[in-house]
């Protein structure tokens, strides 16, 4: 599934007054990166798992903790999604789901999938390569955003979300068109286009990131209760997931050329 990241929007933090706490404790930058940065280390130590149950025992083995954590990591976000104050929960929650199942996923790319002939040595380093990828361009947006070298405006926001919801409506059909034996034209192949879709669709993941700074620090602006960090942290974590996997899409998609 995309990160399309229905988990931030203009009532996001329009909390009243009166859900604050009597310390007055409220949503920080500082407390949002600290959470963010503990949500994305338990995504990874989740993945360590399956990731080294589909190398030890064998993609079978870890098929069905990737399976359970994809539909698990969808229940859970649309739960936060709609209650955000259990976020200090859901988000751990979701954080270890989601890297049940990106640990199997990456073990299938690194290993063996769509090798030629089967060369699996093509995917080898593939996953490090989509990591390291995946906080470069965290950093570049990050630090667009910081500088405001790119704003986030009204435009800029009606233009992110109404491509990503495209994109979750592709993602969609593409899905049901599975059940008959099918898919969507040209949005798994190695050919220009197939490559193109793919950069497409990172380019607007990347800019779901400036939403997601721009809404964040709205938050932060407006005082918005301490569990909010949680939700911040969580739906980066959205976005990050998302972006990733787009990564190692077009990584695979370019070696298998």
């Amino acid at each position: 599934m995309i990160g399309s990241n229905p988990a931030l929007n203009e009532e996001t933090f329009s909390i009243p007054v009166s859900e604050l706490d009597d310390n007055r404790k409220v949503m920080t930058m500082q407390g949002t990166a600290f959470r963010a940065l503990t949500l994305v280390g338990v995504c990874v130590v989740a993945a360590s798992i399956t990731w080294g149950m589909a190398f030890k025992h064998g993609f079978g083995a870890a098929m069905p903790w990737a399976i359970g954590g994809g539909i698990a990591a969808f229940i859970i976000a649309l739960i936060t999604c709609f209650k955000p104050q259990f976020s200090p929960v859901t988000a751990l929650l979701y954080a270890i789901t989601k890297g049940l199942f990106l640990g199997a996923i990456s073990a299938f790319y690194e290993s063996s999938f769509g090798s030629p002939n089967g060369q699996a040595t093509i995917y080898q380093g593939i996953v490090f390569q989509a990591v390291s990828l995946t906080f470069g361009v965290l950093a570049v947006m990050l630090a667009l955003y910081a500088t405001r070298i790119i704003r986030v405006t009204d435009k800029l926001r009606t233009a992110v979300l109404a491509a990503v919801g495209a994109i979750f409506l592709a993602y969609i059909a593409n899905f049901v068109m599975g059940f008959f034996g099918t898919s969507m034209p040209y949005i798994h192949d190695s050919g220009p286009i197939g490559i193109g879709i793919s950069l497409v669709i990172i380019g607007v993941a990347a800019f779901m990131l400036l939403i997601d700074f721009d809404l964040i620090e709205r938050g932060v602006q407006t005082g918005a209760p301490k569990y909010m960090e949680w939700y911040g942290g969580f739906a980066l974590l959205v976005t990050l997931a998302w972006l990733y996997l787009e990564i190692l899409r077009l990584l695979a998609k370019l070696r298998s050329r």
